[in-house]
């Protein structure tokens, strides 16, 4: 594949320039030209359009970022903005419309509804790990709902941060939507914007800085994290489909999914085999470090081949510095609050615990900083009901993993440390909507019960309503 080039219109934005385009963005918004529906669908159709002109060019940009080759790329990322854009094409006209909701019978004459009103200018920052779902989806999101946007993707995944910007450029005017380029100065000085709401995805620390500058103008906002997403299999689970599915959902994209299998905890009685069916389903979907994608960068290689050191190897562990891939690696006895115990691991490590209780674990983890997302395999009822019901994370699959993320029907967003908000589908339109209480009144009879002087009899009234 040719390396892109770079755009003309490619370029840094001086943090000066910021508030001028905030400025810009809230002055068209208040011509209120996006509350038409007919103007967010045409732009949605444009944007589809442009995708698929330069899909091959997200294609290309995601496998020099990434390694990402072209089935994964579409799978992962590209089929699931088609998805949103189709979503929202189809159900806009439903999630946009007043919803009639019931009135008390002591404020008659009055009619009641809720109107879904966008916020105004929305900054989305976006992550690097899948860089054009997750700055596309949650802008389409965004746009549906009647907002302008200031997206800013990740500096790390440049060439795909390039076509998103060259996208964007060719559909909509900077004062609808705007691509920023930068680092972590621009990055500082965006989240100081008097915006309208913040949609932001990324690390828990950066996470952190975001509510912080939020505050300064009290700015809602939507963080979209992480954590160390556990995986139990118990003692009655099919083996061979365990296996497959946490390769599966541990080493795509190299690891580096906010949802990945972080660690296996095993019961007692099927560590063995389960360490072996691993390994035979690494060796068909992995059988050399080529299939693997790659790190995104030198530094994060780094950090992730040093938590190697943090327990016994026994399956994997290669890696080439120069392409920057890490095979996939099985790892026990990991050391006792070492990073790789601690941290998300964020790479295609994976260490394997094993338990002998399932009530002592559920409740050992639910003590812990609330993940993401947690999976479970089982053929247990009462094993799968208790999970479902009392393990508290953002989201969960039971007898898969990270499935959960590609039903544009299901919400998908943290809990507490993991993050605050949820999006897609219609969750994402409401998540990019101020619900707007609306009460009207007839002007022709007004009642005169609530109006002084108060007397017994308009006391009795109330009550009789008001038990």
């Amino acid at each position: 594949m040719a390396i892109l080039s770079i755009s003309a219109y490619n370029r840094f934005m001086e943090p000066q320039k910021i508030k001028s385009l905030v400025e810009k963005q809230k002055a068209m918004f208040n011509t209120h030209r996006t509350l038409s529906l007919a103007f967010r669908k045409e732009k949605l159709k444009q944007l589809k359009k442009e995708i698929q002109r330069q899909q091959k060019q997200v294609e290309e940009a995601l496998w020099l970022d990434l390694g990402k080759e072209k089935m994964e790329a579409y799978m992962c990322e590209i089929g699931l903005v088609y998805e949103s854009i189709d979503f929202m094409l189809k159900h806009l006209d439903r999630l946009a419309k007043p919803k009639r909701v019931p009135t008390p019978l002591f404020l008659f004459p009055s009619r009641s509804k809720i109107i879904s009103i966008p916020y105004g200018c929305v900054l989305i920052v976006s992550p690097w790990n899948y860089p054009f779902l997750l700055s596309m989806q949650p802008m389409i999101e965004a746009l549906a709902a009647g907002n302008t946007v200031i997206l800013k993707p990740s500096n790390y995944s440049a060439h795909t941060s390039r076509v998103i910007e060259e996208i964007v450029h060719q559909v909509f005017p900077a004062s609808h939507v705007k691509v920023v380029q930068g680092g972590r100065q621009e990055n500082q000085a965006l989240f100081h914007q008097n915006v309208d709401s913040i949609f932001f995805t990324g690390s828990p620390k950066v996470g952190q800085e975001v509510m912080k500058a939020a505050s300064e103008h009290l700015v809602p906002i939507t963080l979209e994290l992480g954590g160390k997403s556990p995986c139990i299999v118990d003692q009655e689970v099919n083996l061979v489909l365990a296996a497959k599915k946490i390769v599966f959902g541990k080493f795509l994209n190299a690891g580096q999914t906010c949802v990945a299998v972080d660690h296996v905890y095993v019961h007692r009685s099927q560590k063995r085999a389960l360490l072996q069916q691993i390994e035979h389903q690494i060796r068909l979907q992995y059988p050399n470090l080529k299939a693997m994608g790659k790190i995104i960068d030198q530094k994060h290689f780094e950090r992730v081949r040093s938590l190697l050191a943090d327990g016994e190897i026994v399956y994997g562990g290669e890696y080439d510095e120069d392409s920057l891939q890490i095979a996939p690696t099985l790892i026990e006895n990991v050391k006792k609050d070492s990073a790789l115990d601690l941290e998300e691991i964020f790479g295609p490590l994976l260490p394997i615990y094993e338990y002998e209780d399932f009530d002592d674990l559920l409740n050992a983890l639910a003590n812990k900083p609330h993940p993401l997302a947690a999976y479970l395999f089982s053929k247990n009822k009462a094993h799968i009901q208790q999970f479902k019901n009392t393990f508290p994370c953002g989201g969960s699959c039971v007898n898969n993993t990270i499935l959960h993320l590609a039903n544009i029907h299901l919400p998908f967003g943290g809990l507490q440390s993991s993050g605050l908000g949820h999006y897609h589908g219609k969750y994402g339109f409401e998540r990019f909507s101020h619900q707007k209480s609306v009460l009207r009144s007839s002007s022709l009879l007004d009642l005169p019960i609530p109006y002084r002087p108060y007397t017994k009899g308009k006391e009795a009234i109330i009550q009789l309503f008001l038990k």
